[in-house]
C-alpha cells in the first residue's frame, strides 16, 4: 500500500516520527511537508532529533491569511498526489495542512485517513475546530486518541468509520523515555542573544494560540501572572510572537519571565518533565505534562484534551493574571488506574488496523 503523509507542524512532526517508524515496515510512504512551520527551530530540528524521515517533498507553503494558506496547499498537493497516485493519504490533527489535504484528496477520490480525529471543542469560531471537523467527514478512516474523541465521533454518526487507538504521542513520549533521552540543558538561548543558566525551580510556559496573542493586553496578562510567581518562568517563544514578547518585556519590565528561542521536541519534553508547573495553550504540551506527572494551567476557555483534566491534574484559566494564579493553587490527585491515552503502541494499532482494513479503502 503507498500513503501519502502529509504533515506541516510541530505536533505532527512528533507523531509521524512515531507512526513512520512502523508505517514503513509495512507500506510504503511518501512523506509531504507543507512548510506552514517553516523557522528552523519549529520544523527542521524535529527531523534531526526524532529522525524522521527527510520529506519527498517539501512545498514551502507558510504566511497568509487561512483562505490564503490553504489555497496555495491545494494547488500544491494536487500536483503532488496526481504525481504519486497513492492509494490514500494520511493526514494528523487539525492545522491548514490537514485540511487542504484532506479537500485535495477526495476531491481525487482518494481515501483520507485521520490520525487524531473526534477532537471537539463545540466551538467553531477555534479555526483549528472547523479543519478538524471537516476532516473528520471526510475521512474514510478516523484513528482516535481518547475515549471522549470517540464520543464525539459518535455523536456525529462517524463511529462506524473510527477505531480507539491511543495517542502517537504517548508513543513518542514512552519510546525516548525509555531510551532516556530527556535531558536538560545547562544554559538556554535567549531571544536578545544572550544566555541564560537553567533555574533549578522554574515554571514552564508555552503561548502561541491566536486567542492569546493577538492583541497586547491579553499576552501581558499571562505574562504579568508569571512575573509575580516566586520562581523564573522559561518561556520558548513561538517566532510569530517574538516581537511582541520582546516589547512586552520592556514594557512590563519582566525579570523572572526568561524569553528562550524555540527548543526541540526532547528539550522541551525535559522542561515539561522537571518543572514545578506548566502553564500552556498547547493540546501537545497540555498532554505531556500529564504523561510526566506534572501539574497543568491551561490558558483555554475549552477543554482540549478533557481526560488530562481528572483530579484538577490540567484546569483550565482565562487569559487574567488573577484567574491564572488562582488555578496554579490547584493541587492535583493523578488518578490510578490505565492511561485515557493509552498503552503506548497506538501506532501499531494504526498499521495492523491499515493492513487489515485496505480491501475497505
Amino acid at each position: 500500500m503507498k500513503i501519502v503523509t502529509v504533515v506541516g507542524a510541530r505536533p505532527q512532526f512528533i507523531k509521524a516520527a512515531a507512526l513512520s517508524r512502523v508505517l514503513r515496515g509495512a507500506h510504503r510512504e511518501v512523506l509531504v511537508h507543507t512548510g506552514q512551520h517553516y523557522d528552523p527551530l519549529m520544523s527542521d530540528v524535529f527531523f534531526t532529533e526524532l529522525q524522521l524521515p527527510r520529506p519527498d517533498y517539501e512545498l514551502g507553503i507558510s504566511g497568509g491569511t487561512h483562505a490564503q494558506m490553504t489555497a496555495r496547499m491545494l494547488v500544491a498537493l494536487e500536483e503532488v498526489f496526481a504525481k504519486e497516485k497513492p492509494d490514500a493519504v494520511l493526514v494528523y490533527g487539525d492545522t491548514n495542512s490537514t485540511l487542504a489535504a484532506a479537500l485535495t484528496a477526495v476531491k481525487m477520490c482518494l481515501p483520507v485517513i485521520h490520525v487524531e480525529a473526534g477532537n471537539r471543542l463545540e466551538a467553531l469560531t477555534n479555526p483549528e475546530e472547523v479543519n478538524r471537523i471537516v476532516t473528520d467527514h471526510l475521512s474514510t478512516l478516523l484513528f482516535a486518541c481518547v475515549p471522549s474523541a470517540m464520543e464525539a465521533l459518535r455523536k456525529e454518526n462517524l463511529s462506524h468509520r473510527a477505531l480507539l487507538v491511543g495517542d502517537p504521542m504517548l508513543d513518542v513520549f514512552l519510546y525516548y523515555r525509555a531510551k532516556d533521552a530527556f535531558h536538560l540543558p545547562q544554559t538556554l538561548p535567549g531571544l536578545d542573544g544572550q544566555h541564560c543558566r537553567l533555574p533549578q525551580t522554574y515554571v514552564y510556559l508555552t503561548c502561541h494560540r491566536e486567542e492569546n496573542t493577538r492583541d497586547d493586553e491579553t499576552l501581558a496578562q499571562i505574562l504579568l501572572a508569571l512575573e509575580s510567581l516566586p520562581v523564573p518562568t522559561l518561556y520558548p517563544v513561538h517566532p510569530r510572537n517574538r516581537e511582541t514578547a520582546l516589547r512586552l518585556r520592556e514594557r512590563l519590565r519582566l525579570r523572572r519571565v526568561c524569553l528562550i528561542e524555540p527548543v526541540g521536541y526532547l528539550e522541551s519534553v525535559a522542561l515539561v518533565t522537571h518543572a514545578q508547573r506548566v502553564v500552556t495553550d498547547s493540546g501537545g504540551v497540555q498532554r505531556e505534562a500529564f504523561f510526566a506527572c506534572v501539574p497543568c494551567v491551561t490558558v483555554f476557555p475549552y477543554a482540549i484534551w478533557p481526560e488530562t483534566m481528572a483530579g484538577g491534574c490540567n484546569v483550565l484559566a482565562k487569559p487574567e493574571k488573577a484567574d491564572i494564579l488562582a488555578k496554579l493553587q490547584t493541587r492535583p490527585e493523578w488518578p490510578e488506574g490505565s492511561n485515557p491515552f493509552g498503552d503506548g503502541h497506538a501506532c501499531e494499532k494504526i498499521v495492523s488496523a491499515l493492513t487489515e482494513r485496505f480491501i475497505l479503502l
